[in-house]
């Protein structure tokens, strides 16, 4: 080793980035978008990724405005920017300009076709989700033991259900046989019966770190638990396939404890005071009726009876008078206007006028009565004339017509 050539750390790195900003000064970077994470000062790190590297990236908050899209965990982006070196660290990551996506990542094409496939069976559908207990004796979680989820859930079920059972079902929640062990976990509590609903989740992570509860072992054994099931992955944006088959989803373990567990001590104070306030109901009404009931007496409930019947049979009366009255009015000028109306008709008949002598004299031509006769011109001399009084016929012959 030739001491005389030797360099600091410093010196080494300031070389690198020197060699690498200077070689680098405009990149263009396709890949898939991994471990998403915004800051709180509003700038944007997280990784770009292939099949076999990945490279650290920061996009700072004056650049995000130019962003036509949300970046999520799964994307396949194309990212332009420069390299920078971080000396005190000694990584080096970079330094985004633009980004625009350059088509679904490979890990979200694969779980929209799972989803889809899933989907069609109807492991989905909402007519085969059931309701969760209010109130369950045992609530079963499968989840990491040591994961900061299963402390969360512990708290909050101590906290608001004091005396309910927690039976922990431990299995990792990540890494390639985690999927296999977490279905395997949820088969046994339905085997032995183990809870009266089952918490299925862990803590947020990165979109590969949620795999396994996208597993399509893990998706049908949710689907086919007799136990009612609620999913708990990761923090409120988070989705795994899970959450489509289970009967509820819950924004965070934290939030699945709360709904498994209605406050015990609340909802025995709310029993206590509704009770409380039901009988002093009761008590008042029955001590109201009694005061309303100490005035009457037998004698003094029939003269009260009697006080209200009384005016309304006189009403009835003077109503029946007064309806028996109007109706002899009524039949009187009917029968008036009858007789008017019969003796107007009798004026009227012919019968009346052959009552009286008169007689209608028909022409008879050809075999066949003529109207009758109105004026003398209307009869020639020698026709057959049809005389009809009151009563029978006469047949007469016309000698002369003046």
């Amino acid at each position: 080793m030739d001491a005389t050539k030797k360099l600091t750390v410093s010196a080494l790195t300031e070389l690198i980035r020197e060699t690498l900003e200077g070689s680098f000064p405009t990149v263009v970077v396709e890949g898939e978008l991994s471990n998403f994470r915004p800051s709180s000062t509003g700038h944007l790190y997280f990784t770009l990724k292939d099949s076999s590297a990945s490279i650290s990236a920061i996009m700072f908050r004056n650049r995000i405005r130019s962003l036509s899209f949300e970046p999520r965990d799964g994307m396949l982006l194309r990212a332009r920017g420069s390299l920078s070196v971080y000396a005190q660290r000694g990584t080096y990551s970079i330094v985004v300009e633009e980004m625009e996506r350059a088509g679904e990542g490979d890990i979200l094409a694969m779980l929209e076709e799972r989803k889809r496939k899933l989907a069609a069976e109807g492991l989905f559908s909402e007519e085969r989700k059931r309701l969760i207990p209010r109130f369950p004796e045992t609530v079963g979680v499968v989840s990491s033991p040591t994961g900061a989820a299963v402390r969360d859930i512990l708290n909050i079920l101590k906290r608001r259900a004091r005396g309910i059972r927690v039976v922990i079902l431990p299995t990792p929640v990540q890494g390639v046989d985690a999927g296999e062990i977490i279905a395997r976990r949820i088969r046994q509590a339905n085997f032995w019966k183990l809870a009266d609903v089952l918490i299925v989740g862990r803590g947020g992570g990165s979109l590969e770190d949620l795999l396994p509860f996208s597993d399509e072992v893990v998706v049908r054994s949710v689907a086919a638990s007799k136990i009612p099931v609620v999913s708990a992955v990761g923090h409120e944006i988070d989705w795994t396939l899970v959450d489509y088959a289970a009967d509820l989803r819950a924004p965070t373990p934290s939030a699945a404890a709360e709904l498994v567990s209605d406050n015990r001590e609340e909802t025995l104070h709310i029993v206590r005071t509704l009770g409380n306030e039901l009988c002093s109901s009761i008590k008042s009404r029955i001590e109201r009726i009694r005061l309303l009931a100490r005035p009457f007496s037998l004698a003094d409930l029939e003269y009260r009876f009697r006080s209200i019947l009384q005016p309304r049979l006189v009403r009835f009366d003077e109503a029946r008078d007064a309806l028996l009255e109007n109706m002899q009015e009524k039949t009187s000028e009917l029968r008036r206007r009858l007789d008017l109306a019969k003796t107007s008709l009798e004026a009227a008949s012919p019968l009346s006028a052959l009552q009286r002598g008169f007689s209608v004299v028909t022409p008879l031509r050809d075999g066949k009565p003529q109207p009758p006769v109105r004026r003398a011109e209307d009869v020639k001399p020698g026709e057959t004339l049809v005389i009809r009084p009151l009563e029978g016929l006469i047949t007469a012959i016309a000698k002369k017509v003046n």
